[in-house]
């Protein structure tokens, strides 16, 4: 099941934190003052990222590795903690499978080959695994800059495998930790917001599951999985998908090769948008029904990054002709012969009744709680504060936990004399998305969309502060005015995606997916960089 292993306050009592791919004081600020709270209780903080971020500066140690080389460094740290004899052996032979493969794999990976390949000094590789390893407690935390590569689940294994080479999940204070990106992701991967699995990741392709989905919807749920988002975009072009029903999303912007997605979704026979705005993407619709915010105009739950389910509660009532979502839906249910009610609660129930995960959670104990964390079996069930604790016990139940066999790789983008520079992307604080949200009011901090370099990059290229450049990709170019940013190494580039309607970013980002799970590699753009 898709969800963190750990709880807010396990962060606050571990011992040692690899941020990975995160720059969480900015991201996910809520989160980052739990962190704070285990620094300032003595835990040492690794962040492991291609820029000297916000959270870098509050970091032990930063480890400013190349872009595309986080499975080179998970690797080489394996390889340092297994020949140092560090290594779990208890945890490893009595929990695992397949750890001699793996010891083979990462043989290779060296401290010096890591250091080569990732830009990290060896020195630093060394002290990273060792403390890891050490430490009674550890946990690994990722977001986007582990996940948005055409390597995404490989990245994700990487560090799963050091998980499992240490023994630091599946107890209190240790655990592997995906932040998650928008408010509410998790609930809706939960609620089976995904193509291949139905409400508390049961697989659409079991028989048995979707029997029991069939019994209780009394229609039959089709048993295969379905597309994910750019396998759409893939069917859009063959001409397979004609009609699509977007729900709080702007692909228009928020897609890669954004010349790509917006033709395609222009040349849909049929598309419907849901939003709280008009946002780009549905000033393009036939038809546009206009929703009320979930946070405040809406009933009903939200989960957070660590498996938390909590209530939501209407306090006003949604402007002009916004209607809640659910109402929506459900009147759109009746147009097609289904009398459908507009009761969140009873909605839930119905969750509850099919998700064993969350067949403990009512609105009563949900309130009583402030929140519960599935998974919670049963009305007397308190939640799981952090999962896999039965791969401690002895003799295991159920499957034993698999290392991955998962290699290095460059990032497809490459560079070369035409596009030598590295153009990753990620967000800043005062802003969100593609400014859906936070692009109507006046912000003192708003500095609009720049191109962000190193000291030495503006030099060599003659470009100062403010000054406008055009940056152009293998897919398009955009003009943006320069920010001299002393976090960024030379050759590495910065921009957000913040400010489409000024700067289209996603005209230049790489739509080459994940072949796994169609996540598109946003964070290794080549580009070239030169005065407007």
């Amino acid at each position: 099941m898709g969800g963190g292993t750990s709880s807010y306050q396990e962060i606050e009592e571990t011992d040692c934190i690899l941020l990975w791919g995160s720059n969480a004081r900015e991201t996910h600020p809520i989160f980052f003052h739990h962190l704070l709270a285990g620094l300032k209780r003595g835990a040492k903080l690794y962040a492991i990222d291609p820029r000297r971020t916000a959270s870098a500066q509050w970091a032990d140690v930063w480890a400013g590795l190349d872009v595309g080389t986080d499975i080179a460094l998970s690797n080489a740290m394996a390889r340092e903690i297994i020949a140092s004899g560090l290594a779990n052996r208890e945890f490893i032979e009595q929990a695992t499978t397949g750890v001699e493969a793996y010891r083979e794999l990462v043989e290779p990976w060296t401290l010096a080959r890591g250091a080569a390949e990732t830009g990290v000094p060896a020195a630093v590789i060394r002290e990273m695994a060792h403390t890891f390893a050490t430490a009674k407690r550890a946990i690994i935390c990722w977001t986007l800059g582990i996940t948005e590569h055409h390597t995404a689940v490989h990245n994700v294994m990487s560090l799963i495998n050091l998980a499992l080479l240490t023994g630091h999940v599946g107890r209190w204070g240790s655990g592997l930790n995906p932040l998650r990106g928008q408010n509410n992701v998790q609930g809706g991967g939960d609620m089976g917001a995904l193509p291949d699995r139905l409400p508390g990741f049961q697989h659409v392709e079991n028989d048995a599951v979707r029997a029991k989905f069939d019994a209780v919807y009394g229609v039959a749920v089709p048993p295969k999985k379905g597309w994910h988002l750019s396998d759409m975009f893939n069917a859009m072009d063959r001409g397979e998908l004609r009609a699509l029903y977007v729900i709080g999303e702007n692909p228009v912007q928020s897609e890669a090769d954004q010349h790509r997605a917006t033709r395609l979704l222009e040349g849909l026979e049929l598309l419907v948008v849901q939003d709280i705005f008009l946002t780009e993407t549905a000033q393009r619709a036939d038809i546009v029904f206009p929703a009320a915010a979930g946070a405040f105009e809406s009933d009903g739950t939200v989960t957070n990054s660590e498996r938390r389910v909590q209530r939501v509660r209407k306090t006003l009532n949604p402007p002009g002709e916004a209607r809640e979502d659910l109402a929506i839906i459900c009147d759109l249910a009746r147009q097609l012969g289904h009398d459908w009610t507009p009761d969140a609660e009873a909605m839930w129930n119905e969750v509850r009744q099919l998700s064993p995960v969350h067949a403990g959670m009512s609105y009563a104990r949900l309130e009583q709680h402030s929140g519960l964390q599935w998974p919670c079996y049963d009305d007397q069930h308190p939640g799981e504060l952090f999962l896999h604790s039965r791969l401690w016990e002895r003799p295991v139940r159920g499957p034993r936990a698999p290392f991955s066999l998962v290699r290095h790789e460059l990032p497809l983008d490459q560079l070369d004399a035409e596009f030598p520079l590295r153009l990753t992307t990620g967000r800043r604080l005062a802003e969100y998305n593609t400014g859906v949200q936070t692009g109507a009011y006046a912000s003192p901090t708003r500095r609009g969309e720049t191109i962000d370099l190193s000291p030495e990059d503006a030099s060599r290229l003659g470009l100062a502060e403010g000054q406008p450049a055009r940056i152009t990709s293998r897919r398009g170019a955009v003009v943006a005015p320069v920010h001299i940013d002393q976090a960024l190494r030379p050759g590495l580039t910065f921009m957000t995606f913040h400010f489409p309607d000024d700067v289209a970013t996603n005209m230049l980002t790489n739509d080459a997916t994940d072949p796994l799970v169609g996540t598109a590699e946003f964070k290794a753009t080549a580009v070239r960089i030169e005065r407007a």
